[in-house]
């Protein structure tokens, strides 16, 4: 199989070398990853908030992960695509999870499925992974819990919480989890994670100890204006960008320069 492969993936960490994942939701974003080498691109839930202008992930349904996951397979065919799977598509039932993670693998051509939780999903990673669907673990500041965490915050500051942490991180590796997303923990936390750990870490928001990392390809490329969470960082000013075209191109209209003869047909 070309591409991208898990086992691929654990040669980097083995090898020391940094894993670099994006989150993105479109054929386009995705075609340019795939041409710059970007190893892991994560369709992420974020989706309701960046492309759809919702105040959470919450209302995504499984049927717009499956959408936007196929136009980023066919952007970047080579890169290992993993798939949020969405609030509700797997908290109901084993059975109703399991089918459902299984539909986004065959229709999508996804190559794993993302869940959040801990030792509260343990139980269905090991079930995900014993039929030969890979899953990647989320733990930390979880987006689907945001109304149980009381809001957006850096998750396992207090020893109490940084302890439940490391035990759902054991239960994913002990599940079969090979991957976990650290998001929002404290960097001293995340470093004794990483170490030793079978699975491979990414972070977002979690330092520089994880194996590799993650960040939304709208956030970095600086599309998103109106919030910049800390761990963010804009490679470049890409809403300014944007607007100097879309002003440069209001300006031709309205003065009658474009279109002009170059882009007349005769």
């Amino acid at each position: 199989m070309d591409g991208i492969t898990v086992r691929s993936l654990f040669k980097k960490k083995q090898e020391g070398k940094k894993i670099v994942m994006v989150s993105t939701y479109d054929y386009i974003s995705a075609k340019l990853c795939g041409q710059v080498g970007i190893d892991c691109i994560l369709v992420g839930d974020s989706l309701g908030m960046v492309f759809q202008g919702q105040d959470t992930t919450l209302p995504v349904s499984l049927e717009e992960m499956i959408y936007h996951t196929k136009a980023v397979r066919r952007g970047a065919k080579n890169a290992f695509v993993i798939v949020d799977m969405p609030f509700m598509s797997y908290q109901v039932s084993l059975e109703e999870a399991i089918r459902n993670c299984g539909r986004v693998i065959k229709e999508t051509g996804a190559n794993a499925v993302k869940i959040e939780g801990g030792e509260e999903v343990a139980e269905l990673v090991y079930r995900l992974v014993s039929i030969g669907i890979p899953v990647v673990g989320h733990i930390g500041f979880t987006p689907q819990s945001v109304h149980a965490l009381g809001g957006y915050r850096v998750v396992g500051r207090a020893e109490e919480e940084a302890e439940r942490v490391k035990r759902d991180f054991k239960a994913l590796e002990e599940a079969g989890a090979f991957m976990v997303v650290l998001e929002s923990i404290p960097k001293g936390l995340t470093k004794e994670l990483t170490q030793g750990s079978k699975a491979i870490t990414i972070g977002i928001g979690a330092g520089p100890y994880c194996d590799g990392q993650v960040l939304v390809f709208h956030d970095l490329v600086g599309l998103v204006e109106d919030i910049k969470p800390k761990f963010v960082k804009r490679y470049i000013e890409g809403a300014d960008l944007f607007r100097n075209a879309l002003k440069k191109f209001k300006s031709e209209v309205e003065e009658g320069i474009f279109p002009s003869e170059e882009e007349s047909y005769g």
